[in-house]
Order: C-alpha cells, then structure tokens, then sequence
C-alpha cells in the first residue's frame, strides 16, 4: 500500500527515529497518556508534514492513541526516505519520496485522503485546498483538522472569510508554544544550519539580507547577529520595520539590499520578493536561499530566463550565470532550505509544536459536532499544558499566585 523509495532503508530510519524521541519529553508524556485513553480509536488521521524523524515521532504518538495513520510529506524535497522507510515498515501507509515531480506530489497527498480520514494535519494547506476541490468525496468523515505553518494558515482565514470552508480548523501555528520557539528558535537555527550545510562557507563577515520580520525573520536575524553577520531586513510592515530597528538592525527596501548583500534569505510567506531587478545588481557569488513554505518567493524562471548557463555546482546548489559573468546560486531549488538541504527544526523545538498539533487532534476528537467551519486559535489551556511540560522537563520552577493574589487580580474597583 505504502509508495515509499526502499523499505531496505528502514534501519537508518528508525534509528532516528530513536534519537529525536530520547530529546522530545512532552510528547513522550502525551504517548504515555494516549496509550491509557486512546482518543483517537477508530479513527484515521491523514498527516502531510515535512516527513522526517520528529514528525514520524509524531505518528507513531497518534497510532499509541488508537489511530490508523496515513502519512505523507508536504514538500517535494523534505522528505527523508530513510524515514519513509523506518514508518512503512511499521505498518503506517506511507505515500512520500524525496524529489517527486509536483505531479507525484499531489498524487501522494491524494492516497494519503484515500482514506477518508476523521481528522488531518496539514502544513501549508495543500490537504485542505484538495478536500475542498478534487478530493471533495475524501472528506466525508472529516471531524477537522490542525494547520502547521503561516502560509496555510493564511490560506484557510482566505478560505473562511470567502465563507468556502467546510471544516473546523485550529490554527497551530499561532499557538504561543509554537510560533514563539519553533518559528523563531526553530527557523533560526535549522536555516543557517542547512545553508552552512550546504556551502560550507562562513556567516561571520557576511552581510545577511532578512525577507520579513515575522518570527521567523527575527529568529534568523538574531542568528545571524550572533554567528557575525551584519543583517539588513526588508519589510512591508511599517511597525515590523520598526521593530527591526529597535532589535537594532538596518532596514531597507529589497533595491537598495539586493546591491550589497551577500546572503539573501526570504522568509515572507508571498511571492516574488526576489525579482528580476534585484538579480540584475546583485554582487558575483551570492548566495539565495529560501525559508518559507513554498518555492515562490525567489523568482526562479526570471533567474532561469536572465542566465546565459545554469548548472548543479554541488548538492543543494544551482549557479545560474549572468551575461556579465557574475554567478547568483540558489539553494535547494529556493525550496524550505532547512528542510530541502538540512534536517529541519531540532527536536527540543519540534517537541511543543508537536505536543500542539497532537492536543489540538484530541481536542477535535472530544468535539466531533460541536465545532462551526471556522478556524479556531488553540485552546489556551492547550498552551499552558505543553510549556509547563516543557519546563518541568527543564527541571524549572515558577511561581504560582497564592489565592490572595488572585482575589486581588479579579477584584472589581
């Protein structure tokens, strides 16, 4: 059933597999306690993340729960075979290989719906978009689902304020204990490391352009402050440019950036933020490379169309050759470089994104009925009980209000 690379793979897979469980504490309490409730029995969960270790972790969390899970990735180059590999032979339906074509792409996302599930996660919005459009039929148990990353998130509050959605949705990604460490933390960290990983050049002394300065800009500017760097940030947001200001880096639109940069990360969520204009004055040797969710928003074919030669320098580079003879080369085909030419978000992160994402499922599963087609924030309860988790794993204390203190907050005056 499963459409992996080589199941000969699984080895490698599950070994780790192994390795991010032993630094993911807040989902190991919540399999522990999934296995005494088992929310989710009888029901299938479709999942379409970015298939490596952490989120396998995550799978085999929700079947200890009771579920059958059908997984797939959310990314044609994310995708860790390895991994692929180590779930199938677990027995989970696996429908992921690493450099599909975005034709075997949809076609994976629409085995891993052919099952008609109770309940998704989603990472970018492509299970949705296909249970509202092609694979309508699919989604006839669907209680609801949980939505990753901004860009889906955008796209399902499009959907909702068009009155097109047919689902109750949360939105994960905005829940405390996900955008303010995976976003940020997360981001910052695994973005460098994929970059590095892949040039083996320095961050110290180079100057770094930031696309945006949600979370996961500021994540990466802070990085990259800290390895050396010195960082400008381009915004459209006056108040986040501000703020970018104040964090104490410079700020400037994308024509001004693009002539001394030598490191352009676009981090926006929208397309077209490197453009034909911006190629045209770059410097000989930058290097572009891209952190948001989908591979728009350096603009491959205007870089294709100007080159005079294109070729693969090495692994997760491509030098396109400008008729002057400079040399622009973009990472990992401009697709999520973290992910596309590295290993992703580190465990610690993924853990509270995670714990998030299997909560929000249960929560959906105590629910069935009662939810509106809208999209829902987390519930903060949610919140609270993933990061006291975290810190208890932390071996960190705090303070807690003593009923004097509480009668003196709700007092009325």
């Amino acid at each position: 059933m499963s459409q992996i690379k080589d199941i000969t793979l699984a080895k490698s897979g599950k070994d780790k597999i192994e390795w991010v469980r032993s630094y993911m504490p807040i989902l190991n309490s919540i399999r522990a306690e999934f296995e005494r409730t088992k929310p989710f029995l009888g029901k299938r969960i479709t999942m379409s993340i970015h298939l490596e270790a952490k989120t396998a972790y995550l799978a085999t969390v929700l079947r200890a729960g009771g579920a059958e899970v059908f997984v797939t990735g959310c990314n044609p180059l994310s995708t860790q075979d390895d991994v692929a590999a180590a779930l199938a032979a677990e027995g989970f339906a696996v429908f992921a290989r690493r450099g599909v074509t975005d034709a075997e792409y949809v076609e994976h996302l629409k085995s891993a719906l052919s099952c008609s599930p109770d309940l998704i996660i989603d990472d970018g919005g492509d299970l949705i978009s296909l249970l509202h459009g092609e694979c309508r039929d699919y989604g006839k148990n669907l209680i609801g689902g949980c939505e990753e990353t901004t860009t889906g998130i955008h796209r399902l509050f499009a959907r909702e304020r068009a009155g097109l959605l047919d689902y109750p949705m949360i939105d994960v990604n905005d829940a405390d204990c996900k955008h303010l460490f995976d976003n940020r933390y997360g981001t910052g960290q695994s973005t460098l490391d994929g970059i590095m990983n892949s040039t083996n050049l320095m961050i110290a002394g180079k100057t770094v352009v930031v696309a945006g300065y949600g979370w996961c800009g500021k994540g990466l500017a802070m990085r990259a402050k800290g390895m050396g760097a010195v960082v400008i940030v381009t915004e459209i947001d006056p108040i986040k440019a501000i703020e970018a200001i104040m964090d104490g880096f410079t700020v400037l639109p994308m024509d001004e950036a693009a002539r001394v940069g030598d490191l352009f990360v676009t981090l926006t969520g929208c397309r077209d933020v490197i453009r034909k204009e911006h190629f045209e004055v770059m410097k000989d040797g930058v290097l572009l490379a891209n952190s948001g969710h989908f591979d728009v928003e350096i603009d491959k074919k205007a870089l294709k169309a100007l080159s005079v030669e294109d070729w693969e320098r090495k692994p997760n580079i491509h030098g396109y050759r400008m008729p002057d003879g400079r040399v622009l080369n973009l990472l990992a085909e401009g697709r999520l470089v973290n992910l596309a030419a590295g290993n992703g978000h580190p465990a610690e992160i993924m853990d509270m994104s995670f714990a998030i994402q299997a909560k929000g499922l249960e929560y959906l599963a105590k629910n069935a009925g009662r939810l509106e087609k809208k999209v829902y924030a987390v519930p903060a309860e949610i919140d609270r009980a993933v990061a006291e988790i975290k810190l208890s794993s932390m071996s960190v204390s705090i303070d807690r209000l003593s009923p004097e203190q509480e009668e003196y907050l709700s007092k009325v005056e």
